[in-house]
């Protein structure tokens, strides 16, 4: 099972659909973990650590701190980053051929742009 991890500004009608469409993922929201609040560091650390991918449109800092967690050596989670004019349909059928074609190994330590 893939499972997904949405920072705090992501889109909600994604993870909404998402978890209708896909019922073979886990879309977990930051907010509704320990993690709200916090820096995208912890995010991406916290989210390496238990397995999960992250979703979010945050393409410049994100992204910034998962290439410096990659520079240090840490752990890096797979990082979906969906700019947020992308359409809600559009992403989720992206993110259900994700799942049905891959596996989560697949994509740890990955950073991708939607659309793939």
């Amino acid at each position: 099972m893939i499972r997904f991890l949405t920072d705090e500004n992501f889109n909600n009608d994604i993870v909404s659909g998402g978890r209708q469409r896909v019922p073979d993922a886990e879309f977990t929201r930051v907010q509704d973990t320990e993690l709200a609040g916090k820096p995208d560091t912890l995010v991406l650390e916290w989210a390496a650590h238990h397995d999960f991918i992250v979703l979010s449109h945050d393409v410049n800092t994100m992204r910034g701190d998962f290439y410096d967690r990659m520079k240090a050596g840490l752990p890096v989670p797979g990082l979906f980053l969906i700019h947020g004019n992308y359409p809600i349909g559009a992403a989720i059928e992206e993110l259900e051929l994700i799942v049905l074609a891959s596996e989560a190994a697949d994509w740890i330590g990955e950073i991708r742009y939607l659309p793939l």
